[in-house]
């Protein structure tokens, strides 16, 4: 089946077959990599993308359910390589160590933060529930995130 979406901000079109996984689509097909693979059960994080302002597992989404969506990946936060104010927070407060957790974690911090700019400690542990790290420990990028909130809040 034909599908039509949008990933970060370009107009995508594609031709897949009924059981495709949405990460597959995203890594294999559209070739943006950051997007990992880590249980494919959703229950790690790993996968994490923003889909028309949510976070979703994208190993738990069939492509098809993506028509019609506008889904943001890692690299939509860093259009020209200059990076989103999160992924600098995560680098300064070292919220980041091996990192293959580390996209899922800040696309997660995206939709919170997003429509939350202002969370309090309970609402980023809540957001942040569907995504584990095996190295780093949640006290820094629990910082990370605050760091986040404010360094958004002077952009704006």
């Amino acid at each position: 089946m034909r599908i039509s979406f949008k990933v970060n901000g370009r107009s995508v079109e594609r031709e897949v077959d009924g059981q495709t996984r949405l990460l597959d689509l995203i890594r294999e097909d559209l070739h943006l990599v950051g997007t990992k693979e880590g249980c494919g059960e959703g229950e790690c994080g790993a996968c994490t993308v923003v889909i028309d302002g949510r976070p979703v597992n994208s190993c738990l989404m069939l492509a098809p359910q993506a028509a019609g969506k506008e889904i943001t990946t890692i690299e939509g936060l860093a259009p020209g390589g200059r990076l989103h104010p999160i992924q600098r927070a995560f680098v300064e407060k070292g919220a980041v160590q091996c990192g293959f957790c580390t996209p899922g974690f800040i696309m997660s911090v995206y939709a919170l933060l997003t429509r939350n700019p202002h969370p309090t400690d309970e609402d980023i542990l809540t957001a942040l529930e569907g995504n584990l790290c095996r190295c780093t420990g949640y006290a820094k990028i629990l910082d990370a995130v605050r760091h986040a909130a404010v360094l958004m809040e002077e952009e704006r």
